[in-house]
């Protein structure tokens, strides 16, 4: 029998929201794929014709959470700087991240981490789609190409502002506002002085 495309995605949303459930109620690093094949009645194996691993599912909720916020992003257009283009990227993350925040620490250490392959997690799609956005923005500001090095640096600030923020218990979390403030100004100063030097060197 022929399972429609209908009931396919209606199995995938039963899926998540039952994960979802489970990681806030046990926690993530206690929750198994059985236990989620369990609460939305389907076998394992069926589980992993979805998803791979658990950490998949938060991948998926992750990614569509910043492909909202994306949409947010564009409609605004009043930023000043490079840097404030950055913080406005990362802040309307973590707002559309927020409802992950309970459970998504686990899932980080592993997803930003730099020495484990991120095709484990399906994280590619955040990685890639966020640098490229960044780059972008460096190019809209008449800033040179962002090397590989300098991605590399971005990318391991950005890793410390979500592992900070998710685990974050100031009021409204602003003590990861002012370090994402701080790591955005800084990346932003390094990448100026970068294009100075090279534009030095060039004449």
């Amino acid at each position: 029998m022929r399972i429609t495309t209908e009931e396919k995605n209606a199995t995938r949303e039963r899926i998540v929201k039952v994960a979802v459930e489970l990681f806030k109620s046990g926690g993530f690093e206690a929750t198994t794929t059985r236990d989620i094949a369990n609460s939305a009645e389907i076998a394992t194996g069926t589980l992993f014709n979805y998803f791979d691993t658990k950490e998949s599912i938060v991948a998926a909720l992750a990614s569509e959470a910043v492909r909202r916020s994306r949409k947010s992003l564009i409609t605004n257009t009043d930023r000043a700087s490079f840097e404030e283009d950055l913080f406005a990227v990362v802040a309307s993350e973590l707002r559309e991240l927020k409802p992950l925040r309970k459970f998504i620490l686990p899932f980080l250490e592993i997803a930003l981490s730099p020495i484990i392959e991120g095709r484990r997690t399906n994280t590619d799609e955040l990685r890639i789609g966020h640098l490229e956005l960044v780059s972008d923005l460096a190019r809209q500001r008449g800033l040179l190409e962002i090397t590989p090095v300098g991605l590399q640096m971005y990318w391991s600030l950005y890793a410390g502002v979500l592992a900070f923020w998710a685990s974050d218990k100031s009021s409204k979390q602003i003590e990861t506002l002012a370090l994402l403030d701080e790591s955005m100004n800084m990346f932003a100063v390094w990448l100026r002085g970068t294009d100075k030097n090279l534009e030095r060197d060039q004449s």
